[in-house]
């Protein structure tokens, strides 16, 4: 709804005693411009308005959905596994990364939980792998020293 002009007049009326400023004097205004704060998704309010003089919040603030894309990398350059567990969370985070470029936020949730899944999988099976080579290896050297 637009102000009428009577109003904003109303708005401009001196107190009695007090100067009146011109537009050019009242200047510098201290004007407030409200964002979301980064990594959420903002859902459009019923009535969109700008105040300078408080915040306005939009309901239903959500957070974004994570991809891991990270964590996918580590597991598929140094978690090797032969079920190739860390590739294929590598593939589920870019999706993730893909769906929460385009505003999808419940598929980039999807994608990327399943990358998670498949993050902690790769990384336990890696561990458990390393650490049972490790003990053969181990077993295997113990063995040639006691054959000489």
């Amino acid at each position: 709804m637009l102000c009428s002009q009577s109003t904003w007049q109303q708005k401009l009326e001196v107190a009695p005693g007090a100067q009146r400023l011109t537009a050019m004097e009242s200047y510098p205004h201290t004007v407030s411009i409200n964002v979301p704060p980064p990594g959420r998704y903002e859902a459009a309010p019923p009535c969109p308005m700008a105040t300078a003089f408080g915040r306005v919040e939009a309901p239903g603030l959500r957070r974004e959905p994570r991809d891991f894309v990270l964590w996918s990398y580590f597991n598929t350059l140094f978690c090797c596994n032969p079920l190739c567990l860390g590739f294929i969370a590598l593939v589920f985070s870019i999706k993730a990364r893909d769906e929460k470029i385009a505003r999808q936020p419940l598929l980039a949730g999807k994608y990327g939980k399943t990358a998670m899944y498949l993050n902690i999988a790769a990384f336990v099976l890696g561990v458990l792998l390393i650490i049972v080579t490790l003990v053969l290896l181990f077993l295997y050297v113990s063995s040639l020293h006691y054959i000489t």
